[in-house]
């Protein structure tokens, strides 16, 4: 685009009148701001950062809020995320450098239902909110292991807010 830009202004240069000179500093100064604006502090999303614009302005490792105590299924799915899944997600789904916080609303229940994890865990999954790169699948975690995490993820969430009650359908 730059190459272009300057051609054109170069091509321009070849009048001599004024108002020739006058385009030629006018589109001379248009291309300058263009380029200062694409280099300026608006940057592209970062790794940590959701690409979402609703979830642009939060922070990208979030602290988990303390809440109610966990059932007895999303402790033992805390044991189990704790090795399985924290090295990326963080202690507590809050995130790492290494893949996004769970305990983002973009995760809430209405948007990524409980299947959505459970195929993650199980097969994987393509980069499509965060620029941490794909996720790859979580081997040797038993169904019944996955609906554990599963539980432990929905009941840090509902702790953080990102959604209240029972208004979605989850595994607890």
């Amino acid at each position: 685009w730059l190459a272009n830009c300057s051609q054109g202004i170069s091509d321009m240069g070849r009048k001599t009148d004024s108002i020739g000179r006058s385009f030629i500093y006018a589109t001379a100064l248009v291309c300058l701001l263009l380029v200062a604006a694409a280099c300026g502090s608006e940057s592209a999303p970062q790794p940590g950062e959701s690409d979402m614009k609703a979830a642009d302005s939060e922070p990208a490792v979030r602290t988990p809020a303390s809440g109610p105590a966990l059932s007895e299924m999303a402790r033992s799915g805390e044991e189990l995320f704790n090795v399985s899944c924290s090295a990326c997600h963080g202690p507590g789904a809050a995130g790492t450098n290494l893949g996004p916080p769970l305990i983002d609303r973009v995760y809430h229940p209405g948007h990524h239902p409980d299947f959505s994890i459970r195929n993650a865990v199980s097969n994987g999954v393509k980069q499509h909110h965060w620029w941490f790169g794909d996720m790859p699948p979580v081997a040797g975690v038993p169904p019944e292991d996955v609906e554990k995490l599963v539980c432990y993820i929905r009941e840090v969430q509902r702790s953080n807010g990102i959604f209240e009650g029972d208004a979605f359908s989850t595994v607890c």
